[in-house]
C-alpha cells in the first residue's frame, strides 16, 4: 500500500490498513475483528440475562403500574441526554406508533421540540429543560421515564423530582451502579445495566424499554380478557 499514515497510533492504524503505508496483514484484521464482534454479542446476551434474571419481577410490577395509569388516560413522558435522548425518543414512538397488531398509546419525547429545549436551556438553565416542562404538561396519571448510562445527570434528577411531587409515575433506566438515581427517592422503578461499557449499557437498556412496551400492552390486555385469562396468563409467563 502507498498511502502515508494520516494520524493515530500503530494500533489504530492496523484497524484501518489502508491508512497506512506499511504492509498489514489484511485476514489477520479482519480475524480480530470478528473475534471483537463476536466477544461484544457474547457479552450483551450474557448482560441482558443477567438483567432480565435480576429484575424479572420489576418488570413485570413496572409495567401493570403503567399499564394501570395508560388505563386511567394518563400519558408516557419521555427524557434523556445524548445517545439517551435518542433512546427516550425511540421509546416514546415505540408506545404511540407499536405497529398494525398493537394499539398506539399515549406517549411523546421531552427532546423532540427542539425549540422548548433550547429556550429553556439559553434562558432558564439545561438542568431544568425536563422538569419544566413535565411541570407545565404533567398529569398526576402521567408516567415520567427517564434514561441515562452513568444515572448521574442532573436534568434527570430535576425531572423525577419534579414527577414525584405531581404524582406521576416515575420510573428510571440507568447504568452502571445506577448513580445518583439508585440513592434518589423519586424513582418508583429503578432498573440499573450492571456494566461499565456505554454501548453495551445502552444495548441493553433497549431491552429493558422494548420489555416494558411488550409486557405493558399485555397488561393492558389481561385487564380486557379476565373472562378466560388467557392474557393473564401470558402477561405472567412472558418473561419466562
Amino acid at each position: 500500500m502507498s498511502a502515508e499514515p494520516v494520524g493515530g497510533d500503530v494500533n489504530s492504524m492496523s484497524l484501518y490498513p489502508f491508512l497506512t503505508s506499511s504492509e498489514v496483514d489484511v485476514d489477520a484484521v479482519l480475524r480480530q475483528v470478528m473475534r471483537s464482534t463476536e466477544d461484544k454479542a457474547r457479552e450483551i446476551i450474557a448482560l441482558r440475562g443477567e438483567v432480565l434474571e435480576r429484575d424479572r419481577s420489576e418488570l413485570i410490577a413496572c409495567s401493570a403500574s403503567m399499564a394501570e395509569r395508560f388505563r386511567q388516560g394518563g400519558r408516557l413522558l419521555t427524557f434523556g441526554n445524548g445517545g439517551s435522548s435518542t433512546d427516550a425518543q425511540d421509546m416514546a414512538s415505540m408506545f404511540l406508533h407499536p405497529g398494525p397488531d398493537s394499539t398506539a398509546l399515549p406517549a411523546f419525547g421531552l427532546t423532540s421540540d427542539i425549540a422548548v429545549v433550547t429556550a429553556l436551556s439559553n434562558d432558564v438553565g439545561f438542568d431544568v429543560v425536563f422538569a419544566r416542562q413535565i411541570g407545565a404538561f404533567g398529569r398526576r396519571d402521567d408516567i415520567a421515564a427517564g434514561l441515562s448510562t452513568s444515572g448521574n445527570s442532573a436534568n434527570l434528577l430535576s425531572a423525577f423530582d419534579e414527577a414525584k411531587r405531581r404524582g406521576l409515575l416515575t420510573i428510571g433506566i440507568a447504568g452502571d451502579r445506577g448513580g445518583k438515581m439508585a440513592e434518589s427517592e423519586s424513582i418508583d422503578h429503578l432498573f440499573v445495566v450492571p456494566s461499565s461499557s456505554v454501548h453495551r449499557i445502552q444495548e441493553a437498556q433497549t431491552t429493558l424499554y422494548h420489555a416494558l412496551w411488550e409486557l405493558t400492552v399485555l397488561a393492558l390486555a389481561s385487564n380486557a380478557d379476565t373472562e378466560n385469562g388467557s392474557a393473564a396468563r401470558s402477561f405472567q409467563e412472558e418473561l419466562g
